[in-house]
């Protein structure tokens, strides 16, 4: 099948790349699954998920990969006695105004897409098709390889170069021959031992619902949208008599232009898809003539490749030449490329364990990222589980009023995790202590509080104090009483992965009305995770020598959200609309004026359970 960006001919290429860096796994995700040929290729190896967010793909794709074999037509050819191949090829048909290819794509609509002939006669198998699964002759799996059969078989009969963009002026010879309906062409086996998934959506948002081990990523490579390149497949697999306009008769492109087609904006698609891939290994076909230059492509890459680490394998062949051939590229010779890392997917978890930590539902927020993220401020940065994990380009910033959890947390980041370990252990000797037992833990509050307010002290007592709460009197002692916790190896390995995924962190010890949102270039992400006004806890009751969380700390929140807005800023939210029996009246009613989008992200707590939701105004 002709087709832009087809990877036959690389099949094997893509293979020793995985073969060359033992690549193993079950499932197998082909991205960007065009025609098929690569997930078709690898069906008897993997479980193939399969997506393209173009109709007529996602039908080639179920045909393949649904097919082991050339379906049986068992009930068809029993009640009709004949292949049904003969039978769509003998049918004759008169064609009427409700033959779309017929009255628009041949001379009959002058255009030269097909002769008048085989235009009546695409039309006539494409109605019939629709008839026999109509009246169940032929069940669903039967019906999209006869429809991928006919896409495949329009494709040896157009009047064009390959793609339907324009047609010849001329007949070319092979548009003249009579149009027979062939089998589709795949990959025959004889067992089906796996299971494949076959979607019709747009990768970015496909990626935040599926995982597997090895994603294949074939995207667009020029400014060419494949949508009008290959209208003419796309009218005739959905046969949905779309307007058509121009000398093409090309369909509307609707919300199907993609976006890694557009310059201005596929960077930021390639750094969206990379973060929220939840897949172990990575390959993406690239060239070195390609709208994003390669080696961006491989920065962006290195940002989310486990230990930034990232290979590329090159593939020369002969570059198909034509009229724009001597400025393509700039007079660099075409390199197609893989580019192969393994993804960094785990998420750290802060070892602080700290109130109101967003560790639990850290997934999900890590979905509702922007597609581009230069700058992430942390502005109520608690234990610090949101901003340590997020991928940005330039800084990450942890702000944190509260002085006591700053400390830890600038003390667990700015040392070494083997020294770190060597002074709580050294602690919890000095102090002998275990979980449950009061009087040593009594006997190192005392210390702390009137000798030593070090970073590994508190650290300690929040390890074995009660639900490893951070809690002061008015007079600003530690005040929490024994709980049943303690060390342990989780926190030891805790402590060891506790870093930042930034080239550069900067560290606040302000309340966040101080901080100069100006300062921040137009863009920047801010995340906030403040006290729920509806909700109690020790840490916004006002009563410890802290700042509380009244209606005026919620309004006053709020208008800093709007003017964040009103600057270019992207912001997140984190809060509570409703809990236990109580609504926040004031954040419902400002997120309806100001048309701010609210997402459930799940529960959070134990003992009181919490619907959360995010706010967001992009």
């Amino acid at each position: 099948m002709r087709y832009l960006g087809n990877k036959t001919r690389l099949l094997t290429f893509i293979e020793s790349v995985i073969d060359k860096y033992n690549i193993e796994g079950k499932v197998f995700g082909d991205l960007f699954s065009g025609t098929g040929s690569v997930g078709d290729y690898f069906k008897n190896r993997f479980n193939i998920i399969s997506n393209d967010f173009l109709y007529y793909s996602y039908v080639i794709n179920r045909a393949k990969l649904e097919n082991y074999s050339i379906p049986a037509f068992s009930k068809f050819e029993k009640n009709f006695e004949i292949n049904i191949f003969d039978y769509l090829n003998k049918l004759s048909f008169n064609p009427d105004k409700n033959f779309f290819v017929y009255n628009n794509y041949t001379p009959v609509g002058d255009r030269m897409f097909f002769t008048e002939s085989n235009g009546a006669k695409i039309d006539g198998v494409r109605i019939t098709i629709e008839e026999l699964y109509k009246e169940k002759w032929i069940d669903e799996s039967e019906y999209f390889f006869l429809l991928a059969s006919l896409l495949q078989s329009v494709t040896r009969y157009s009047n064009t170069s390959g793609t339907y963009e324009a047609f010849f002026k001329f007949w070319d010879p092979r548009a003249e021959k009579e149009f027979t309906l062939l089998p589709l062409e795949f990959e025959e086996y004889e067992d089906n031992i796996f299971k494949h998934e076959i979607y019709n959506e747009d990768t970015n948002d496909l990626v935040r619902r599926i995982s597997g081990d090895i994603a294949y990523i074939d995207p667009p490579y020029t400014v060419t949208q494949y949508v009008s390149a290959y209208h003419m497949l796309e009218t005739i697999a959905k046969y949905d008599f779309p307007e058509i306009k121009g000398i093409g008769g090309k369909r509307g492109r609707g919300n199907k232009n993609s976006l890694y087609a557009r310059r201005t904006v596929a960077k930021e698609q390639f750094e969206d898809l990379l973060r929220q891939l939840n897949f172990k290994h990575v390959l993406i076909s690239y060239s070195n003539q390609a709208l994003v230059p390669l080696d961006e492509l491989i920065e962006i890459a290195k940002m989310f490749a486990k230990d930034s680490k990232v290979e590329v394998e090159y593939y020369q062949y002969q570059e198909y030449r034509n009229h724009r051939s001597s400025s393509k590229g700039n007079g660099r010779k075409l390199k197609e490329v893989i580019i192969y890392f393994e993804k960094e997917n785990t998420l750290m978890k802060s070892p602080l364990n700290y109130s109101g930590s967003k560790d639990t539902l850290l997934p999900e927020i890590l979905k509702h990222l922007p597609y581009s993220i230069d700058t992430f401020v942390d502005v109520m940065g608690g234990a610090f589980n949101v901003g340590a994990n997020v991928t940005a380009k330039k800084e990450v910033v942890y702000n944190e009023l509260n002085p006591y959890v700053f400390g830890v947390v600038e003390w667990l980041l700015k040392n070494d995790s083997n020294k770190l370990i060597e002074e709580i252990e050294g602690v919890i000797s000095e102090f002998d202590l275990n979980k449950g037992d009061k009087e040593q833990y009594l006997i190192l509050r005392d210390y702390y509080n009137n000798v030593d307010n070090s970073p590994k002290y508190l650290y300690a007592l929040h390890m074995y104090s009660f639900q490893n709460m951070i809690r002061y009197n008015n007079s600003q002692k530690f005040n929490t009483p024994i709980g049943v916790a303690g060390y342990s190896e989780d926190i030891k390995t805790r402590i060891k992965e506790f870093k930042v995924r930034a080239p550069k962190l900067t560290m606040l010890n302000l309340d966040y009305t101080d901080l100069d949102w100006d300062l921040y270039e137009k863009g920047t992400v801010f995340y906030f995770d403040p006290p729920y006004f509806i909700t109690s806890a020790a840490y916004n009751d006002g009563r410890r020598g802290m700042k509380g969380w009244s209606a005026d700390e919620e309004v006053e929140l709020l208008n800093t959200l709007n003017y964040l807005n009103s600057i270019g800023h992207k912001f997140i939210l984190s809060n509570v609309m409703h809990h236990r029996g109580k609504t926040n009246h004031l954040l419902e009613k400002w997120v309806e004026e100001h048309g701010y989008r609210v997402v459930d992200i799940g529960t959070s707590g134990w003992r009181y359970k919490k619907n959360e939701v995010l706010i967001l105004n992009y």
